[in-house]
């Protein structure tokens, strides 16, 4: 099935393409996946091995495979350009029912490895310093939670940052979540 993509969610994919492309070779590959994952946990002061990044390694690698599988390439890929602007294009414009499958391991990642005082969901300063991290001024981080918390609950949820990171690729969020 070919799913037209909204002008925004084109141009955030586009840009998502081009950052996951961590040796810029033109296509997308596990390892490239395992090597944004490593860097978010050294972001956190985890090592890609330890348990949190591991989680965090293991999230970024099925989505991997979910992306290859929507493209019809093996599970190693690897993923060209086209192939994944359709693939991750049909995958956020279906919603919460095609999104959040393929996304999930990754926020169940971050959510642990942002996540300092174990307690499962993130608060408003464990979110600064994880925006913080990936290039996000502390105020922006601030005004985002506040935009984010849409239970008013002062905490984050995963199903809060699954909803979040979908609205920033479909244009109804404008802070950038994954760096």
């Amino acid at each position: 099935m070919t799913m037209a993509v909204s002008g925004v969610a084109q141009e955030r994919l586009e840009k998502r393409f081009e950052k996951w492309d961590a040796n810029g070779d033109g296509v997308l590959q596990p390892s490239d996946f395992t090597a944004e994952a490593a860097k978010i946990a050294q972001a956190f002061g985890e090592t890609p091995d330890s348990a949190k990044g591991a989680q965090l390694r293991d999230g970024f690698t099925a989505m991997f495979a979910q992306l290859a599988s929507k493209a019809g390439v093996g599970a190693q890929g690897p993923i060209d350009r086209p192939q994944f602007l359709q693939a991750a294009g049909e995958i956020v414009e279906g919603g919460a029912a095609t999104f959040n499958p393929v996304f999930a391991p990754v926020a169940k990642g971050i959510v642990a490895l942002a996540d300092k005082d174990n307690d499962g969901v993130i608060d408003e300063a464990e979110f600064a310093t994880w925006l913080k991290a990936i290039g996000v001024s502390e105020k922006e981080g601030r005004a985002a939670f506040q935009q984010i918390d849409t239970d008013g609950s002062g905490t984050l949820s995963e199903d809060e940052l699954l909803a979040a990171v979908r609205k920033f690729h479909t244009g109804d969020l404008d802070v950038e979540l994954l760096g």
